[in-house]
């Protein structure tokens, strides 16, 4: 199971890792995400439903296993509006 985490606290972290990225788009593009997720968006690739992190760094929607090759994601994060 994904570590929930708002979009707020992921932005900080994602700032701190990445001092370059535009942590506005980011934003905008992880509300997209969010509500695609929300809506039942699946992975392109399996069709298990996506992973909003994952899909708005890509830019494809895609779940967990797709977008990294791994299955364990309990280290990962996830929005916590969309963990269940």
């Amino acid at each position: 199971m994904f570590c929930p985490i708002s979009i707020d606290a992921y932005l900080q972290i994602n700032k701190k890792n990445n001092p370059g990225e535009d942590t506005q788009s980011l934003r905008k593009t992880l509300a997209i995400t969010v509500k695609d997720k929300q809506d039942g968006a699946a992975c392109h690739q399996c069709g298990q439903p996506i992973w909003a992190i994952g899909t708005a760094v890509v830019g494809w929607n895609g779940c967990f296993t797709c977008i990294t090759g791994e299955a364990d994601n309990s280290e990962d994060y996830e929005i916590d509006s969309v963990c269940f």
